[in-house]
């Protein structure tokens, strides 16, 4: 089961996925809200913390849920005091039920992660592509366009027809035909760039 605990949240914040399973995560630590006790409404208990990147607005909440939790988090950049443990591009994590893969996806950030499983089709696509055929900015430091339409693409052959949902850092989740919404995605970021 996939939670968003940020829904309904009026703070600069992100989606922040609790899913849970054999390894209880969360997909994103979130900012500007007490993330605890939106947890504890569903478990008591968290094995892990994967940050698809490390933009204050997806990190803020890293010391509460390590205090409150005693949990760990993952990231690619080992070098930001939010991450305790490097995942490498292709590695291999549990999250809820199911294998997932990390795939590296620069372009709104040097750090950018997004994961994928091919068991159950889920993508977790972090701040990469949004609904309706958004992209993340390119404009902040570690932002580039050419590399994000890269990322883009990349995703979409690591997910080919296999992609059934793709949980986004912002926004809604896409349910319906994700595939077309990735396709958007790369249309719009490379008009005008």
């Amino acid at each position: 089961m996939i939670h968003n605990l940020a829904q309904g949240i009026r703070a600069f914040t992100c989606n922040v996925f609790l899913v849970e399973g054999d390894t209880t995560a969360l997909v994103d630590a979130g900012a500007n809200f007490d993330i605890v006790p939106k947890i504890r409404e569903v478990t008591d208990h968290l094995d892990a913390v994967y940050l698809t990147h490390t933009h204050p607005d997806h990190i803020g909440n890293v010391d509460a849920l390590r205090d409150a939790f005693d949990v760990e988090t993952w990231g690619y950049d080992a070098g930001n005091l939010a991450v305790d443990n490097r995942l490498e591009d292709g590695e291999r994590i549990q999250i809820g039920d199911d294998v997932y893969e990390a795939i590296h996806t620069p372009g709104h950030k040097d750090d950018h992660l997004c994961f994928f499983s091919r068991g159950s089709g889920v993508c977790f696509a972090g701040d990469l592509v949004f609904a309706n055929g958004g992209f993340g900015r390119t404009d902040l430091p570690e932002g580039d366009r050419e590399v994000l339409i890269e990322s883009i693409d990349r995703l979409r052959q690591a997910t080919g027809d296999e992609v059934t949902e793709i949980h986004t850092g912002h926004g809604p989740s896409i349910v319906t035909r994700p595939q077309d919404d990735l396709e958007l995605a790369a249309q719009a970021a490379g008009v005008n760039r």
